[in-house]
């Protein structure tokens, strides 16, 4: 049980990229559009937040300190400005939707208008953050965002035509042009190696103290928490090909991408899954305020972390409070969550090289890492990373602009 408790900081991490209320409509609409095409997106996803989430958490466990606080030592105050400026927005831009995606699960389940939860939502994410030590936090919402897994098991019992799902995966439709799947593809991608993961991810190490001696916790927090978040997302872009590509049918909201688990297991699957979404996407709202919160303090300098009392920490948790109030103000103005996080994705997408950059720097500094730098597939791993993130920022908002956003 304690190995188990040991991966969650993985888990929450991994649900705050593959499956928060963005991505689950996102996946929900590539998948009853484009079929399985562009599944390869999440295993290269998969690959690459396995790749740089290793180096973040073993420089956290060698060196003991973040990432985010080695950028700025590494490179300078100048660049490690224009990274918290970028990270900042698009953190702001997540933490609202998925402040809205938690009340858009609660309205599912109450049916009570979820902007009369956002208030509720937030209160209460802000008073965990606050009271409760980080080690309960991640594993109570990595764990019990767990109940995704009701989709794969809807998969199963919808009884998909497995051979035409995997003629898909070579076969985009004819009707979708190649500027919007190219488009959904860099989305997908953005998602899954947002670059908060990085910086919460290697925070929370030093939350948890890892050392050295905790690299084997750290690595099974990377290789078991992200693959199964990218398999999550799979089976949610599969369940929406079974159940609405052989139709036509439009998706774009999240009570449409829960209907296959309905249509696969009834009421009890509903209601696992309506569960799963709210503890998912509140995870990913703790995630986005902390890693808000971690950026900040660490860039100028100040104390932070739930590993200290709240009053030695107090500019830290000023930052999550008005992170906090600044992205519920945003969407107690109407504004579509579901919206809001596509536009974050491809942003994030946009800035992807000016996190990874510094990481895979980092990681190969033997002043940090002493003989734990990277080895020689690791780093030619990267560098093809770094070239693919490189074609992604010039592809993104052009693509973005062109496509009117999918649409």
């Amino acid at each position: 049980m304690k190995r188990l408790f040991a991966v969650t900081l993985g888990i929450l991490t991994a649900f705050g990229g593959f499956v928060d209320i963005g991505d689950l409509v996102a996946n929900g609409l590539v998948g009853a559009r484009f079929g399985m095409s562009l599944a390869w997106t999440v295993v290269v996803g998969v690959i690459g937040i396995c790749l740089f989430a290793e180096m973040s958490g073993r420089i956290a466990a060698v060196s003991g300190r973040p990432v985010f606080d080695l950028v700025r030592e590494r490179l300078g105050p100048k660049a490690g400005l224009v990274n918290l400026a970028a990270s900042l927005f698009v953190n702001l831009l997540t933490l609202a939707a998925e402040i809205g995606g938690a009340s858009l699960a609660l309205e599912l389940a109450t049916g009570v208008n979820y902007l009369l939860w956002v208030p509720a939502v937030a209160f209460v994410a802000w008073l965990v953050m606050w009271r409760v030590k980080f080690e309960t936090m991640e594993r109570v919402f990595g764990l019990a965002g767990l109940a995704l897994v009701v989709f794969v098991v809807a998969l199963w019992q919808l009884g998909p035509d497995w051979g035409e799902l995997g003629r898909q995966l070579t076969s985009p439709p004819q009707d979708e042009g190649a500027p919007t799947y190219w488009y959904y593809a860099i989305a997908l991608l953005g998602g899954a190696m947002t670059p908060y993961e990085v910086f919460f991810f290697s925070s929370g190490g030093v939350e948890e103290k890892w050392r050295p001696r905790d690299l084997v916790t750290a690595r099974a927090n990377v290789f078991v928490g992200f693959p199964l978040g990218g398999l999550m997302s799979i089976s949610i872009a599969a369940c929406a090909a079974t159940v609405f590509l052989p139709f036509d049918a439009q998706v774009d909201a999240l009570g449409e991408i829960v209907l296959p688990v309905g249509l696969g297991l009834g009421q009890i699957g509903m209601a696992l899954v309506i569960f799963g979404v709210f503890a998912a996407t509140f995870g990913a709202t703790l995630e986005t305020a902390l890693s808000s919160g971690y950026t900040l303090s660490q860039y100028f300098g100040w104390q932070w972390g739930k590993f200290v009392r709240p009053r030695s920490a107090a500019r830290f948790h000023a930052v999550l409070l008005v992170a906090v109030v600044l992205a519920t103000a945003l969407i107690l103005t109407t504004i579509d969550p579901i919206m809001v996080t596509e536009y974050s994705l491809v942003f994030s997408a946009a800035a992807l090289p000016l996190t990874y950059f510094p990481v895979l720097l980092i990681a190969n500094d033997p002043d940090y890492m002493g003989d734990r730098v990277n080895g020689r597939f690791t780093n030619a791993l990267g560098t093809f990373y770094m070239i693919l993130l490189s074609l992604i920022t010039v592809a993104a908002l052009p693509l973005m602009i062109a496509t009117k956003a999918g649409q």
